[in-house]
């Protein structure tokens, strides 16, 4: 049944790197601010639906963690029988309340998330959020307790994902992707922090490692006037043009071609087609969201000379629109 509404839907897939797992190029984040509802006080039922929406639209890669309290909604939302169609991605972290996780805690980590999801193994296992100062522990103490669950099938394949708001030029992944032991890693990349071209990209292509997009749309580009705020912040700051500040219309030059919405539209279409991107995550708790933000994933690039320009424009930003106080970083 689902692999027939994906062709009505018109969804597109691609090989999840050397994991050969056929995924969907839009993926269902159940984080972030809104936790598929939960953040706006959406009920379970709710928030289930909306994971209901982004299976029935084609959608079959589904990102949740521990500490974003989706699990069981997406347990509860996934029927036994479609379960070998979907590729479900969960997380752990390494460090909590400032503590690091032991191998046992972690393991017994992926055990509770592996009942709560209701499924005897997940596709994909991250180290949630490993910032510079603990991948080296991450790759050397807690990864090879969770080979052995790999090799025991409760893991499909290893994952590991950075914390974008204090690690804006991307240090731990290089490192994680050197170690030759995660087949996915999830990075940060979009329209004002795209330096993991750099720095990333090139070494997941070159060595087959999976990349799952986050932040391609975050409060920055949803939440009325923070846009506006940001590039006037980043004028006074001397980082962009003040030419480039126009309160009708910010980025016009993007949206000359309007899609469904805007600035959103431009900002996922400009993420989707970077080379070196295979998933683009995206959240939301609205089922009339969901498949706009589907629509525009799917949508054609960018025309080239509006990509060039975006590129050359903000190439040389870091860390804007990460949601941290730093977030105007300089490198």
């Amino acid at each position: 049944m689902l692999a027939a509404m994906s062709d009505m839907h018109d969804m597109q897939y691609t090989t999840l790197g050397r994991t050969g797992l056929k995924v969907s190029v839009a993926g269902l984040g159940c984080g972030g601010f809104s936790r598929l509802g939960q953040g706006h006080g959406s009920s379970v039922a709710q928030c289930v639906d909306v994971v209901r929406a982004a299976l029935d639209a084609g959608v079959n890669f589904l990102d949740t963690a521990e500490n974003y309290g989706t699990e069981d909604i997406v347990g509860q939302a996934v029927k036994p029988a479609e379960r070998d169609k979907l590729v479900i991605s969960t997380k752990t972290m390494v460090v909590e309340s400032g503590q690091r996780r032991s191998p046992a805690q972690v393991v017994a980590s992926l055990h509770a998330s592996l009942k709560r999801l209701r499924t005897e193994r997940v596709e994909v296992f991250h180290l949630h959020a490993v910032s510079p100062q603990h991948v080296d522990y991450a790759i050397e103490v807690i990864a090879p307790a969770l080979l052995k669950e790999r090799d025991a099938g409760r893991i499909g394949h290893l994952g590991i994902t950075e914390i974008a708001p204090d690690d804006h030029v991307h240090v731990a992944l290089p490192k994680a992707i050197d170690s030759g032991l995660f087949d996915v890693v999830m990075v940060a990349f979009h329209l004002l922090h795209q330096n993991a071209r750099d720095t990333v990209f090139p070494l997941t292509r070159s060595s087959g490692v999976a990349t799952l997009l986050m932040f391609a749309v975050r409060r920055i580009f949803s939440e009325p006037g923070r846009l506006e705020a940001t590039l006037a912040e980043l004028v006074q700051r001397g980082q962009l043009p003040s030419a480039m500040v126009d309160e009708q219309a910010p980025l016009a030059f993007l949206t000359e071609r309007p899609g469904p919405l805007g600035i959103i539209d431009a900002a996922y279409r400009y993420a989707r087609h970077e080379p070196g991107v295979d998933v683009v995550l995206f959240g939301t708790g609205n089922i009339g969201h969901l498949q706009t933000n589907i629509q525009s994933i799917l949508a054609d690039p960018l025309p080239p000379e509006i990509r060039a320009l975006a590129k050359e424009r903000f190439s040389h930003l870091v860390g804007v629109g990460l949601d941290a106080p730093n977030r105007f970083a300089k490198v």
